[in-house]
């Protein structure tokens, strides 16, 4: 489990294609030498597992369905990208109950820098918007961010502080970005609690 409170923003070293997997790279000075092989990391907002470890850098393998599923497999080398560990039981809880289980990809349609903010629209297929409410949470990229007030049937707005900007890899988002998009788990859990039992 996660809390969608980057901890570090990791840069992408190397792709190595083996078969259908690939072996994803990341240089993390900060989180590497205190990650071990087999624990979680969410890169980007997906949960994968490190198999991997050597020093300031760490080693994923990404499977064709989450390469499908994410933005994983836009990645370049010298990418940027955002990292949390997962949640220990005596780590302190901030953001909100995230799962590194990415429900789709977004694109972000408009990037509005605004005085004390920058503030972006994104495009979800019209599954993923309905759960999304006003002032409710929402991960982007692994991010945790609350939803603004401008909905539509297929968009949402975000708006990021300048420490966000600072922290993560969205500072590099433009119009065209595709992000990954995590809803509230409590929200996809009362909208399958709500539906009609055969």
């Amino acid at each position: 489990m996660f809390t969608g409170i980057i901890q570090e923003v990791g840069r992408v070293v190397e792709l190595k294609r083996a078969k259908s997997i690939v072996r994803l790279t990341v240089y993390s000075p900060k989180i590497a030498p205190k990650v071990r092989p087999l624990e979680s990391v969410a890169v980007n907002g997906v949960c994968l597992t490190v198999v991997a470890r050597k020093g300031k850098y760490f080693v994923f393998e990404v499977i064709p369905e989450t390469q499908q599923l994410t933005s994983l497999a836009l990645l370049r080398p010298q990418s940027l990208v955002n990292l949390e560990p997962s949640l220990s039981l005596t780590g302190r809880f901030n953001g909100h109950v995230v799962l590194g289980h990415v429900d789709g990809m977004g694109a972000v349609v408009k990037s509005q820098q605004k005085p004390g903010e920058r503030v972006f629209t994104i495009r979800v297929d019209k599954n993923l918007r309905r759960h999304l409410v006003s002032k409710g949470p929402v991960t982007v990229d692994g991010v945790s961010l609350t939803v603004g007030r401008q909905l539509t049937q297929t968009t949402f707005t975000v708006h990021l502080i300048p420490e966000t900007l600072k922290a993560t890899s969205l500072a590099a988002c433009r119009a065209g970005s595709r992000v990954n998009i995590e809803i509230d788990y409590f929200a996809k859990l009362f909208a399958e609690w709500l539906k009609p039992r055969q």
